[in-house]
């Protein structure tokens, strides 16, 4: 039984979970309605929210749970990639409690914990398989061909998506979270009223004579950029807005670039499986469109709840429980490491 404790950004969370896939509790405090008047997080306070919460948080988790720190078998923290003084809260925590009761401490990975939402999700479930993590800081198409093995294929080159989904709901004049904001807008909109265009990448060339290979990377930069022209073209015209529309036609282009890359990669590579993970994952067309493109392409696609695509401790705990079972525990001088890359163990980047 593992105990995970994740505050990498603004949810506060702990949860126990026994053999990697069986969550006995998952105690998930929101900070959203205290960041909403700011319309972003706010990292300071975030960090002052941890503080007064962990503890209680932890001594629910446990509660729900049944078992006391004793009977735990280790405790699994996310030290990274997020913002570093709320990572710094649950890893002090975390060392703190691990050593008071002889426990092994283990770093977990955030975006690698985001894709056990999936192995909690799916009891027959297990690599190799592609992991699309979608969420508001990352956007990162990840080979996972070991519980313990990940590689990089392909990543946003500057927005995430959830991130160009906060800045556009926040010209269109929404609220914070500007995600689920967009995605209840779009519902009442033509996704083909407006064309904005979606970015086609490609890499740099190995040598000057040699065409560039196609990319697997993403990049939504222009596509904000393009919505912000059409409403500032918009109002210097005269032209009347259909924000529903806007919204719709955003999403759509959003869940076409995300769908088309993932399954080109995963064709690319031989991977007849998909997972989808993050924040974003919870939105319903980015779902329904990876689905539908998985399923012209013959490739299966898993999706696990809601509740499990935001951040969460069960996912954490899950991720450590196979890291504490091929020996990869972490020493008393684990630290937070806010731009923690994808695929490496945590000795390995001190």
């Amino acid at each position: 039984m593992i105990l995970g404790i994740e505050t990498s950004c603004d949810e506060t969370s702990a949860a126990v979970v026994r053999s990697g896939r069986e969550i006995l509790s998952n105690i998930i405090s929101s900070q959203i309605d205290i960041h909403k008047i700011y319309g972003g997080v706010v990292p300071e306070i975030a960090s002052r929210k941890h503080v007064e919460n962990i503890m209680l948080i932890i001594d629910q988790a446990l509660a729900a749970a049944a078992v006391t720190l004793e009977q735990l078998d280790g405790i699994a923290v996310t030290n990274g990639p997020g913002l570093v003084g709320a990572l710094l809260v649950g890893v002090a925590v975390a060392k703190t409690l691990a050593f008071a009761a002889n426990k092994p401490l283990i770093a977990a990975h955030h975006i690698e914990s985001h894709i056990f939402a999936n192995i909690l999700s799916f009891p027959d479930l297990q690599p190799p398989f592609l992991a699309l993590v979608v969420s508001g800081g990352h956007t990162s198409l990840i080979a996972v061909d070991d519980y313990n093995s990940y590689r990089l294929l392909g990543q946003t080159r500057d927005d995430a998506a959830g991130e160009a989904f906060d800045k556009v709901a926040r010209v269109l004049g929404l609220s914070y979270p500007g995600g689920p904001e967009v995605e209840k807008l779009a519902k009442h909109g033509n996704a083909a009223a407006i064309d904005f265009p979606r970015a086609r990448l490609k890499k740099p060339p190995a040598a000057s004579h040699q065409p560039p290979a196609a990319s697997f990377d993403f990049s939504f930069s222009g596509l904000k950029s393009a919505v912000i022209n059409y409403l500032h073209n918009c109002e210097q015209r005269g032209i009347a807005v259909v924000p529903a529309d806007v919204a719709a036609a955003f999403q759509r282009v959003v869940c076409e670039a995300l769908a088309i890359n993932a399954v080109a990669a995963a064709r690319a590579f031989e991977y007849d499986k998909i997972v989808l993970a993050g924040g974003v994952a919870a939105n319903f067309s980015v779902r329904e469109t990876l689905r539908n493109y998985c399923e012209q392409a013959g490739l299966k696609l898993f999706v696990p709840p809601a509740i499990l695509c935001t951040d969460n401790a069960a996912m954490v705990a899950s991720r450590g429980y196979y890291s504490l079972i091929a020996g990869r525990t972490a020493g008393w001088d684990l630290n937070a490491v806010p731009n923690y890359p994808i695929g490496k163990n945590i000795s390995q980047i001190k």
